[in-house]
């Protein structure tokens, strides 16, 4: 690396020697580094162990070289980095492109912006040292030798951040915004808790503030926003319960029918989540397409007008099911925010779900009668707007079938943990059905008590 300077540019007075230092500082991290930009990338794994000790927090990324923009590194021969040259400035080239992109709190207080590096170095693709806290914390204290030939877009950049805290006994939170370094951004996040066991996390661009060590009411309120959000997110869940309102849109007349859609997604939600259901790959788009199923019964059933409250909150029930399998794989993608309190985090999830339903039944209903009132005769409307719902749902129906039959279903090997698991859900169907018997029992008497109360009021 060259540099010129011209006597003519050079001002006849005496500066400080810091200023010099500062400048040359400057200089010497915008020549190897701002010649020319590189184009984002399309996809990007980072790896970060964070890690509470003693007065410190141990911060240890890996991002691949080619996420810092914007620059060009230093070279030798045809193209291969120049290890020495670089090795000044990764320090700061590590600051700027990842320290900034991560905000760190202890407690409600947010950590230093500008954390101490121990220690950056640039690694090879091959190697594996982020696989523990310990293999990545010996791998930062070597470095690579200079006749080391690789060029910059096959490298790794990996730091060693370290930021002053109170205690390793704080909850400690973190905002990762590093989907700024490209397209497509998962990073994968390994929380080691002074004691306690390693929490993982894998997030898929910015997840907002991740609390790594939460209460249970912290969990609570993130789980009862998350089944909120997935509800009203959910659009076959939302076409459901659309079919379910048309023909009753009377609040006191469904709240049998949302019971029973309650109760039964509750319970296949919470034995998901448990792993008491299948795991095979068959499973899940085969849940998807009796969704969609679910989606075009009840349409063709209101259009055919067989309607009714006595059967609507059996088939609700016998749908809600499987519409609670569905709601487990959104679940499953969150329960790494549970912290130590699962069980809480799923009860606010089924809760947030339920906020959710209640919110769409408040919209639709007066909607709908203002839509029979004024617009459309209400049978007339019926049959439009399920037919509309009929049309979509039977797509996705056809769609899903054809994924599910990409899978080849296979009668599993008996095993003591099948014959386990099978009696399990012998057990949870029983439960089941005397549940649904209690129900149907009660709705019935209080069918028949009605008749003979009005008789009284008569008399």
């Amino acid at each position: 690396m060259q540099a010129i300077i011209h006597d003519s540019l050079v001002a006849p007075v005496v500066l400080p020697p810091v200023f010099w230092g500062v400048c040359l500082a400057a200089l010497g991290l915008a020549l190897p580094f701002g010649a020319a930009a590189h184009d984002i990338p399309n996809d990007l794994t980072v790896q970060v162990f964070l890690k509470p000790q003693g007065d410190h927090l141990q911060l240890l990324v890996r991002v691949p070289l080619k996420a810092i923009r914007d620059v060009v590194f230093p070279e030798r021969g045809p193209g291969y980095l120049d290890l020495d040259q670089i090795a000044p400035y990764l320090p700061d080239a590590a600051i700027l492109w990842i320290s900034d992109f991560i905000e760190l709190y202890e407690g409600e207080t947010r950590l230093p912006k500008k954390p101490r590096v121990a220690a950056a170095r640039i690694s090879l693709q091959s190697d594996r040292s982020f696989a523990s806290y310990e293999e990545a914390l010996a791998h930062l204290a070597g470095s690579l030798p200079n006749d080391t030939n690789v060029v910059w877009n096959q490298t790794f950049l990996d730091v060693w951040f370290q930021y002053p805290i109170h205690s390793d006994q704080s909850r400690f939170s973190i905002h990762p915004e590093l989907a700024r370094l490209g397209q497509r951004v998962v990073t994968v996040l390994r929380f080691l808790p002074p004691g306690g066991a390693v929490r993982a996390f894998e997030f898929s661009g910015d997840p907002g503030l991740v609390r790594l060590d939460p209460s249970w009411h912290q969990a609570a309120l993130r789980f009862v926003a998350l089944g909120f959000s997935h509800i009203l997110d959910g659009t076959d869940h939302l076409l459901f319960l659309f079919c379910l309102v048309i023909p009753f849109r009377r609040f006191r007349a469904l709240i049998p029918v949302i019971a029973a859609f309650t109760v039964a997604h509750s319970f296949t939600l919470i034995a998901s989540t448990y792993d008491l259901g299948p795991d095979a790959l068959w499973f899940r788009p085969l849940i998807e397409t009796l969704i969609a199923v679910s989606i075009v019964y009840m349409a063709l059933e209101n259009i055919v007008g067989g309607a009714s409250l006595r059967r609507r909150w059996m088939i609700a029930f016998g749908f809600g099911l499987v519409h609670g399998f569905g709601f487990s794989f959104a679940l499953r993608r969150t329960l790494q925010f549970a912290g130590s309190h699962p069980l809480a985090s799923l009860l606010s999830f089924n809760v947030g779900v339920e906020l959710g339903q209640l919110l769409i039944l408040a919209l639709l209903i007066p909607l709908l009668e203002l839509l029979f009132r004024f617009v459309v005769v209400e049978r007339m409307g019926t049959i439009i707007l399920s037919a509309l719902i009929a049309h979509t749902g039977w797509h996705w129906m056809t769609e899903r079938a054809e994924r599910l039959n990409q899978y080849r279903f296979q009668w599993p090997t008996l095993t003591p943990s099948l014959i386990a698991g099978a009696l399990r859900w012998l057990m949870a169907a029983v439960f089941l059905g005397g549940l649904f018997w209690l129900i149907r029992a009660a709705l019935r008497k209080k069918h028949n008590l009605e008749p003979r109360m009005n008789a009284d009021e008569r008399g």
